[in-house]
């Protein structure tokens, strides 16, 4: 660590501090919006949660004795679905004035130091939106992509789920059944539609059917396809004679 440089857990005192950088950093960024809210009473109340929380800590870095940066982080696990252990780097900024320090660098030490007390494996960090340079820099420390993430409004998913037509319908059989079944559908139908009326392979391709199919929903499909192959059978021929 450089000399002037210093990196302790967030005190009480500091949280005017730490809400000082956040609205920095979201004035900084061009989302900031995405960032944090620009209400300094709720980033205080926001922050104050993250310290009441077990596993949440938040660090600040100190460059001759002036806060700098923060880093906020929370430790994840185990849980249900699996026994590791891993940290969450939520937030980490170095103010504009005091770049190029180390101080990003100390406050990756201290967030180890976490994970070492809580017998983290794993290391995850989440980019501030917008920060290029930030995820260069932990690209440069190892970190690599972990994961895909998708995002829906609470709006916008409730109204899909509300329009979705598969909602509420009971599913019968697996998927791949299904799609076997329209397929003998389309290879009986296309038998039957294209070129002469040849009825002689009709009824055991529809024998074959049912048998693959027990289902009342599906056994009305097969009288369809019945009704389909009778409605083009060719009229007997007829000869008159004036």
């Amino acid at each position: 660590m450089r000399p002037g440089v210093q990196v302790r857990e967030a005190l009480p005192e500091d949280l005017d501090g730490l809400v000082g950088l956040c609205l920095e950093a979201r004035a900084e960024a061009a989302v900031g919006a995405q960032l944090c809210s620009n209400d300094a009473e709720r980033l205080r109340h926001q922050l104050g949660t993250l310290l009441a929380t077990p596993g949440g800590h938040a660090m600040v870095s100190l460059l001759d004795g002036e806060l700098a940066g923060l880093l906020l982080t929370r430790v994840v696990g185990p849980s249900p679905f699996t026994d590791d252990v891993s940290l969450h780097v939520e937030a980490l900024y170095v103010s504009s004035a005091h770049r190029r320090r180390g101080l990003g660098h100390a406050l990756l030490s201290g967030a180890l130091q976490i994970a070492d007390a809580a017998g983290a494996t794993q290391v995850f960090a989440v980019p501030l939106p917008g920060s290029r340079g930030v995820q260069r820099f932990l690209a440069r420390l190892g970190f690599a992509p972990a994961a895909a993430h998708r995002v829906v409004t609470t709006e916008t998913l409730q109204r899909r789920l509300a329009s979705d037509p598969v909602a509420g319908t009971a599913r019968r059989g697996s998927g791949r059944g299904l799609e076997d079944l329209i397929a003998r559908r389309r290879q009986v139908r296309s038998a039957t539609m294209s070129g002469p009326v040849d009825l002689r392979g009709v009824p055991e391709r529809l024998a074959a059917v049912e048998a693959a199919d027990q289902s009342p929903r599906r056994s009305s499909i097969s009288k369809h396809v019945k009704r389909a192959v009778a409605s083009r059978r060719e009229p007997e021929s007829t000869s008159t004679i004036s």
